[in-house]
């Protein structure tokens, strides 16, 4: 089984902006203002619309998935073996380039929630704070399907198990300064797997892998992708 998680370095060359990089989602807003439980609570508004506006942009012409993410939807289509993809980014670029098999960790930028039955929708247009939920017709519940800072990750239970059965793990675009993600690789390594990082520089946690490539995602992940099919057809 190959265990792949994917960070914010994947759709970066799909115009997807980071919030760790200069001119990314955060240089004009706190973490805590437009990120956080607290922050909704104190300024729904502001956080609604935050995310109305990246909405918009992953919805926009220009965004599109990278060769990154065709790869990883080929070796899901022609690997023989079980593949689980997790990603930390909120966008809908592995499903557009073919995933299947995938957990978004950290939620999705098209969904929403509703806080008073806790159904989840899919959601393309703009979120305010009265609009009211399409299957409990509460009004005021909604928010978006994301999780913020202070809040768990999703699907925990099924990524630790994931984890203990993989024989490869690969890190894609990650930071490796964020957990729960940043320790998946040393989960890994404790069930023998062998573990590989692909990004664009050495993340934090670059000495806890066995193997590490180095350059943009568009050409080290599409490289890596058919080494590996070679590989399983020999």
């Amino acid at each position: 089984m190959i265990v792949i998680l994917t960070g914010a370095g994947i759709s970066q060359e799909s115009g997807i902006a980071t919030f760790r990089d200069q001119g990314g989602l955060w240089e004009n807003e706190s973490i805590e203002a437009v990120a956080t439980p607290g922050g909704f609570a104190r300024d729904p508004e502001r956080v609604l619309e935050f995310y109305n506006q990246r909405r918009r942009e992953l919805l926009g012409p220009g965004i599109a998935p990278n060769a990154a993410h065709l790869a990883l939807a080929r070796l899901e289509a022609e690997y023989q073996g079980r593949i689980l993809l997790i990603t930390q980014n909120v966008d809908n670029l592995h499903e557009r380039a073919g995933s299947r098999n995938l957990l978004h960790m950290h939620g999705e930028m098209l969904k929403i929630r509703c806080t008073r039955c806790g159904a989840i929708m899919q959601w393309e247009k703009d979120l305010h704070r009265g609009d009211s939920c399409p299957v409990c017709a509460a009004s005021g519940g909604l928010r978006p399907h994301i999780v913020w800072f202070e809040e768990m990750p999703l699907y925990m239970d099924e990524i630790d198990a994931a984890l203990g059965k993989c024989r490869l793990f690969v890190s894609i675009g990650t930071s490796g300064n964020v957990y729960p993600a940043a320790g998946f690789v040393r989960a890994a390594r404790r069930a023998g797997a062998h573990t590989v990082e692909l990004n664009l520089e050495r993340s934090q946690g670059a000495n806890s892998f066995d193997e590490g490539r180095y350059g943009r995602a568009s050409q080290v992940v599409p490289q890596w992708v058919e080494e590996v099919l070679v590989q399983h057809q020999n």
